[in-house]
Order: C-alpha cells, then structure tokens, then sequence
C-alpha cells in the first residue's frame, strides 16, 4: 500500500500528466494522464468532495513547471518533422528530446522524495511522439537502426532531423597510376594532390544517385598512388552522407560508374552494406598478391636463389623513409609467403610476391637503405630500381 502526497505534489505546480508520471512503476494498464485524474480524484475523495467538482483537464497547462506543457504541441511537431523531411525517402525512425537541465534535476527531486517511482518526462515524451508521428508520417518508430533520428529541443520549439547514412559495398580496381585512393585536399591544386581518386571517381557517381550531401571511401587497406590495383579488386564501403534517396538499382548503378570511369577505375560486387562492415572491412589483415617490375644488374639464376631465400621468410621493416613523416618509426615484421620470377622484358625482372597485408614491397625490393631485412638488393648486393608496382590479388574470405 502506497501513501501518495497529492497535496504536496499539486503544490509542485504539476499538470495532470506530470502528476501521474510521479507513479509511473506503480500498476500497469494505466496512461501517465490517467494516473494524474486518478490521483486528482482519490485527493477529491479525501478531502470529502466539499462539493466541489473534480476538473482534471484543467490541470492540462503550458505552465507546468516540468513539461511546459510540451504534449500538447505534438501536432505542431509533427509538422515541422514532416517539412523538414518531405524530400527524404525513409521508412523508419527515432525520437530523442530536450528539455531545460533545470526542469529535468526538480523533476528527479520530486520523484525521489515521493517514492522513486517515476519514469523521465523525455522518456514519456520520446514514447509518445513516437506513437503520434507513426500515425501522422504513415513510418515507424526503429530504436536499432532508424533511418532518420528526429529530436525536439521542448524549449525553444526547434526540431532537428539527422539522416542516417547509406552504406554500400563492393570492390575497385584501380587501372591507373597516379591517383590516390581517398581524397588528398591541396589548396590551390584543381582536383586535389594528385589530380582525383578512387574515391571520388565512384563517390561523385553515388552522390548524385542517392541525392547525397558527401560520401566517404573506407576501403581494406590502400595501395600506392603510383600502383595499380587489379585482379579481383579492393574490398570497400562507401558512406552516402545524408542521402534523400535510400533505394536504388545498385545493378544500374554499377554499370553507370563503370561507364563514366572506363579506363580509369571499375566496380563490382555492389550491395548494400552497414556501419558494421565498414570496421570489419577497415580493420581486415589478408594476405596480398603484387607484381612489381625491377631494374637490377643480375642474371635470372641469381634472382631466383635470392627469392628462395626470401620465400617463407618474416620480413623485419623498419617504418620506410617515404612515409617516416606520417608514421611511427618502428619495426614492423610481415611474412613472404611467395617470391618467385616471373619473366624478363629486357632490363626489367617481373616478379610475383604474396606476403602479409601492411608489408612494403618496393623497400622488399630495394631495401631501404637497410631498413628492410632481408631484401633482394641485400641478398644480391646490388641496386635495385623499383619500375612499377601492381596489387593482383587480394586473399580475402569472399575468395
């Protein structure tokens, strides 16, 4: 049996909502509104009626101390949501709320001196919008993975819409030297560092299908600006940023990047994706497969014995001198997995290399001023000119 201070509380300066929300644990079946009138009438009861008659929507103010009477301008709500997205395809979404610091530490106050037996008027509030926008919008509430949040700052009347991003994944091949993988800002330089990338050939097509604001790139590992990537192509997700649209033929889409990219780079494998695949796909260490052309004053059998002896092997490399001024100096160890010859094109030796995802195969190659170790300019003694490099293969789980 529970004592319940109906006079004190009407003395807070509650409307009936409110008041009822300070029992909101207690019972089930009842709406915090009707837990209000309940209690307004159970007080009525104990103060013998007086012949006064029991008005309980008149407790349904702008005033209330907690609420500012916020319930009452759901339809205004709902409005403002709905223009703010009339140009969003969405199915889904989530209502979150503010409500002045002040109102939430006074309603705490109140409800741990009566008991502890309240719910949070943003809860209350989340709740029940969301009930009245499924109904008005013809969407649903989705507290996983809405695809717009919708929140209500109660105190200045302002609603903010944030649209969940669209992920799609595929892989790239990049058939081209000298572009980057990502975007490389360069002021003053047109189309960035290196004259475009990866990222923004697919990304400027996905833009403008999805009606985008932005895009981002996150692919499985990167390779040089100035090599290839070919074979079965890089593993990647891009991030539409705000899209308006959400569905489109990815079919379609493929061959649209395709077209306006031939030559440059291609796609395959679209699908749809989520922001859980983005770490998978970013955190992912496969083995890769590389051919890379070297000048070297050596004869074939001599290459060869210098593979053997680099095949099987842990590699120890120290952070190469290129990319010292972005990276930690340390040594790293990565594992050859093949290196054979491949064949010779007058001066230049075409070899096939499989090692461990983050080992650097031009200071393979050269070694780095010794950084590298063991290297086939260390075995043979000699220089060696890295000419090209390639990635041929990724050793994925899709393969």
């Amino acid at each position: 049996m529970h004592d319940y201070d109906v006079e004190g509380l009407l003395s807070q300066g509650l409307c009936t909502r409110c008041l009822g929300r300070v029992y909101a644990l207690l019972g089930h079946g009842l709406t915090n509104v009707e837990r209000g009138k309940a209690l307004l009438i159970l007080h009525a009861f104990e103060r013998g009626l007086c012949g006064e008659r029991v008005d309980p929507s008149a407790l349904h103010r702008d005033s209330c101390d907690i609420c500012g009477g916020a319930f009452t301008r759901f339809s205004m709500y709902a409005e403002m949501v709905e223009e703010k997205l009339r140009d969003y395809e969405y199915e889904t979404f989530l209502v979150g709320s503010r409500f002045p610091e002040e109102a939430l530490q006074r309603e705490r106050e109140i409800q741990e001196a009566h008991g502890g037996h309240g719910e949070s008027v943003k809860r209350e509030f989340n709740r029940e919008f969301g009930k009245h926008l499924e109904a008005h919008l013809g969407k649903r509430a989705d507290m996983k993975r809405p695809h717009v949040t919708i929140t209500v700052d109660t105190r200045y009347d302002i609603v903010r819409v944030a649209v969940a991003p669209v992920f799609v994944y595929g892989r790239y091949r990049k058939l081209v030297r000298g572009i980057s993988q990502t975007r490389w800002p360069c002021p003053g330089c047109e189309g960035g560092k290196y004259g475009g990338s990866v990222e923004e050939y697919i990304g400027e097509v996905m833009k403008e299908v999805f009606r985008s604001d932005d895009y981002r790139l996150h692919g499985m590992g990167r390779e040089d600006v100035d090599a290839r990537m070919l074979g079965n192509g890089r593993p990647f997700v891009m991030e539409l940023i705000s899209p308006r649209r959400r569905t489109v033929d990815l079919s379609e889409l493929e061959r649209e990047i395709n077209r306006r990219c031939a030559g440059r780079v291609d796609v395959t494998g679209l699908r749809y994706s989520n922001r859980g695949e983005v770490q998978r796909v970013k955190e992912s260490r496969h083995r890769k497969g590389y051919e890379v052309g070297v000048e070297v004053d050596a004869s074939d059998e001599e290459i060869r014995s210098a593979l053997k002896s680099i095949e099987g092997k842990v590699i120890y490399q120290r952070t190469p001198l290129r990319v010292s001024h972005r990276r930690p100096d340390r040594v790293r160890e990565r594992k050859v997995y093949e290196a054979r010859l491949v064949k010779r094109e007058g001066p230049l030796a075409v070899i096939h290399v499989v090692g461990d995802a983050g080992l650097y195969i031009k200071e393979l190659m050269h070694g780095d001023g010794g950084r590298t170790n063991p290297s086939l300019a260390g075995l043979l003694g000699k220089d060696v000119k890295v000419k090209y490099l390639d990635v041929i293969w990724i050793y994925d789980q899709e393969e």
